[in-house]
C-alpha cells in the first residue's frame, strides 16, 4: 500500500459506481480470485481515488456480484467501487480499459442507482441500488455434437418437470440441489440467429460457419440467481442424466445478461 493510498484510506467514499464488464477467451478461464485481483490493479495503475475499509488491513472497496464459474465466458459481470472524489464515468470507464489485462473489459460504467443515459424507466440499469435489480442471468450454451432436435426434445421434458435433483462437487463436499427450480426458461436457438461470438463478444462475421457452429445445438436459458446459484452446468448435469443428452466435447457457456426476470425472460440477446 502507497503513501498515497494511505492517505486515501483516511477518506470518506462519496461516490458509487456499477461496472459492468465482459470477460472473455482466456480470461473466461480464471477465478474469481484473479479477476478481483486483476481490478485491484486495474484501479491502482488507473490511478483513480479508490476508498479503503478500516482497519489494519485496509482493503479496496470494490464490490462484486456474483461471478460467473470459472471457465465461462460473460457479458455481464458487476462490480461496484466506492471513490473517495467524484469522477466522470466515462472517464472511469476508459482508464480501466487501459490498465486491464486482455480479456476483461468494461463494457458501461454508472452511478449507483442510475442508468445510462437515456435507459429507460424499469430498464435493469435503472431503479435499483447497486445489485439489487440483478435477480436472473441469460445464458447461453453451445452443445457440440448434440442435434437441435435432441437438445428440443431434451428441453422440452426438462420444464415439464416439477423438479430436477441434481448433485455438485464443491470444496465443501457434495451439494445437492434443485436444478429445475432456478429455471424459468430453456429453449434451443437457430444457429443463424447468433450475434455473438460463443466465446464471448462481438460476432466478426456472421453465420454459424464462422463461429464453427455447423454440427451443434445452441441452448438459451434464464436462471434465477438463487443462493446456493443454480448454474448452467447443473442444468446440463439433469439434461444429461435424464435425457442423454451428451456434448462431443465440452460446452461453451456464455452469460448474456443479468436483470430484471419480467425483461430477461423476454428478451432476445442471442
Amino acid at each position: 500500500m502507497t503513501e498515497l493510498d494511505r492517505q486515501t484510506a483516511q477518506l470518506p467514499a462519496v461516490q458509487h459506481l456499477v461496472v459492468r464488464y465482459a470477460k472473455r477467451g482466456k480470461m473466461r478461464f480464471a477465478s474469481h480470485r484473479d479477476v478481483a485481483r486483476a481490478f485491484e490493479r486495474g484501479v491502482r495503475r488507473a490511478g483513480l481515488p479508490i476508498a479503503y475499509s478500516a482497519g489494519f488491513t485496509p482493503h479496496p472497496k470494490i464490490s462484486y456480484a456474483g461471478g460467473a464459474p470459472t471457465g465461462v465466458a460473460s457479458e455481464a459481470e458487476y462490480l461496484s467501487l466506492a471513490l473517495t472524489s467524484r469522477r466522470a464515468a466515462t472517464h472511469v470507464g476508459q482508464r480501466l480499459n487501459a490498465a486491464l489485462p486482455d480479456g476483461i473489459e468494461v463494457i458501461d460504467v454508472t452511478e449507483a442507482g442510475e442508468g445510462p443515459k437515456g435507459s429507460p424507466v424499469g430498464s435493469p440499469t435503472r431503479d435499483h441500488t447497486t445489485f439489487g435489480h440483478l435477480e436472473a442471468s441469460q445464458w447461453r450454451v453451445v452443445l457440440p455434437g448434440v442435434a437441435p432436435a435432441a437438445a428440443q426434445q431434451a428441453a422440452a421434458g426438462f420444464l415439464a418437470l416439477g423438479q430436477a435433483p441434481v448433485e455438485r462437487l464443491t470444496d465443501k463436499g457434495i451439494r445437492r440441489l434443485d436444478a429445475r427450480a432456478a429455471v424459468v426458461m430453456l429453449d434451443v436457438l437457430d444457429k443463424h440467429e447468433i450475434t455473438a461470438d460463443p466465446d464471448g463478444g462481438p460476432m466478426i462475421q456472421q453465420g454459424a460457419a464462422a463461429t464453427g457452429l455447423e454440427d451443434c445445438a445452441i441452448l438459451r436459458m434464464v436462471v434465477l440467481n438463487t443462493a446456493p446459484a443454480v448454474r448452467p452446468d447443473d442444468v446440463l448435469t439433469a439434461l444429461r442424466d435424464r435425457y442423454g443428452l451428451v456434448p462431443s466435447s465440452p460446452p461453451v457457456i456464455t452469460r448474456l445478461a443479468q436483470g430484471l426476470l419480467a425483461l430477461l425472460a423476454g428478451a432476445n440477446v442471442s
